[in-house]
């Protein structure tokens, strides 16, 4: 067996493409049209892990509502430097839910509420402000 994919749905395609390639750094691997089903399939990946992809899936005109999105529970990611990944995403506007506090783990929502884990790669780094001082936000 052979892990392919976990499948997310988008309400704004661009924002999230923003969000997961400027914002974490996933690069698009390809991208399915299907007008006759009025959708759009892209695939994302990053660098590190190619063979383990998120499908962002974009329904043409849905006015469908995909809730607070908790009960997927999340993505994680392995980031080489949290402090900057953090600071790149709150500079996008991305509010910081979970700071890295410890130096090892944060939370961010995607632009459609999926919930972001990212973990420091190797050991924590030292805690450092402004993030060993921030407070949680909303909920993760």
């Amino acid at each position: 067996m052979k892990y392919l994919h976990s499948m997310v749905r988008v309400r704004d395609l661009d924002a999230s493409l923003r969000f997961y390639c400027e914002g974490l750094g996933l690069r698009e691997v390809r991208r399915r049209e299907v007008p006759e089903g009025k959708y759009t399939l892209v695939f994302l990946a990053a660098k590190d892990s190619p063979e383990a992809e998120i499908e962002l899936t974009y329904n043409w005109d849905s006015g469908e509502d995909y809730g607070s999105a908790r009960n997927f529970g999340h993505l994680a990611f392995r980031v080489d430097d949290i402090y900057a990944t953090c600071a790149r995403l709150q500079t996008m506007g991305v509010t910081i839910n979970r700071p890295p506090r410890d130096g090892h783990m944060a939370f961010v929502r995607s632009p459609d509420l999926i919930s972001i884990e990212l973990l420091q790669q190797g050991d924590a780094l030292p805690p450092a402000e402004p993030w060993k001082s921030m407070p949680n936000t909303g909920v993760w």
